[in-house]
């Protein structure tokens, strides 16, 4: 399925609105961002040392399908999917999932950045596994392991935003309890990829719950904490996607065209991330793309710096007035 790229300001202020939530406050989705991560095993530099911002933006980026022969800007070949996993990784790129972005659980090295790596539609070409349940090659999961043998600081952790019947090669059972058991996140991305724009209030609903118990049968238990909008079209009123009976989230991912703010800023809307397009430097809107954004970000004007500390929010003292109140105790500005 495929997505019209939809900015991230002109949804933004719209969902704020209708759901209710406050800029810097917490979600709809309910799960609370000031929590809080479990000490880190990295020791902690002073923040100056590193020059850390950790309310600079993240690129979250958004992948489809991985082909030999692309057949549209959502398409990217195993070599460049496998390319662009190494220049994250030489560029101290460090993944976490779509779950602890949202919820400020950043728990990274010192001088080292967060990227949230995220795959849409639960394509074959993203999991298949073998009879001897390894992931066949050149999967986005066994790419993604591969790049983690080769630069070990890069964590092989990702976040699949998948339908009913996801993974139809391996079953949907069985890839969902793999990514689960091997630190991947599942999400939602509705039962069957419906435009939620197009339905009223109640259908909706029932397409977002849908998608979530399809999650919970083939793999019980499992917390699905983050919904992506099919084709980015948020439903109205705008708060369902976010909480509705039987589900409630605290992350909603657009198609967006941009990198998202920190979640410790008062800007960050998490009923309404922006993700950027995977795409290479001459690819078609190669402007709203991965590759434009990586280059702009690698300035390191106002990227994400982490201080290696996930119990304190560092930032330039100048940036003071950007902190979201609820982390006002966490602040380590300098």
């Amino acid at each position: 399925m495929r997505h019209s790229l939809v900015p991230f300001c002109a949804l933004a202020g719209a969902v704020l609105l209708a759901s209710g939530c406050s800029p810097g406050g917490s979600s709809t989705g309910g799960e609370a961002a000031a929590s809080p991560a479990a000490a880190s095993p990295v020791a902690a530099k002073a923040p100056e040392e590193v020059g850390a911002n950790e309310l600079g933006q993240v690129p979250v980026l958004m992948y489809h399908q991985l082909t030999e022969k692309p057949a549209s800007v959502y398409d990217r070949t195993p070599a460049d999917f496998r390319a662009e996993l190494e220049r994250l990784a030489r560029e101290n790129y460090v993944p976490v999932t779509a779950r602890d972005f949202q919820t400020g659980r950043i728990d990274i090295p010192a001088g080292t950045h967060p990227v949230v790596l995220t795959f849409d539609d639960s394509t074959n070409s993203q999991v298949r596994l073998g009879q001897d349940g390894a992931p066949a090659p050149d999967t986005a999961v066994a790419i993604l392991m591969n790049t983690a043998k080769k630069y070990p600081a890069f964590k092989p952790v990702a976040t699949f935003f998948v339908n009913a019947d996801a993974f139809s090669a391996t079953g949907s059972a069985k890839a969902l309890a793999w990514l689960t058991s091997h630190g991947h996140e599942v999400g939602n991305h509705t039962d069957r990829h419906q435009n939620l724009r197009s339905l009223d209030q109640a259908g909706a609903v029932r397409a977002i719950a849908a998608g979530q118990q399809a999650i919970e049968k083939a793999v019980p238990g499992t917390r699905v904490t983050s919904l992506a909008l099919p084709f980015g079209a948020m439903p109205q009123p705008a708060a369902v996607a976010a909480r509705g009976t039987g589900y409630r989230y605290g992350g909603v991912y657009l198609v967006g065209s941009n990198p998202s703010v920190s979640p410790f800023a008062k800007t960050f809307a998490p009923d309404a991330i922006p993700r950027i397009r995977s795409a290479g430097p001459k690819d078609a809107d190669a402007e709203f793309g991965s590759s434009r954004w990586l280059d702009k970000l690698a300035t390191g004007k106002n990227w994400y710096v982490s201080d290696g500390d996930p119990n304190t929010v560092a930032f330039p003292r100048a940036s003071q007035d950007q902190l979201a109140p609820a982390f006002a105790k966490r602040a380590r500005p300098y």
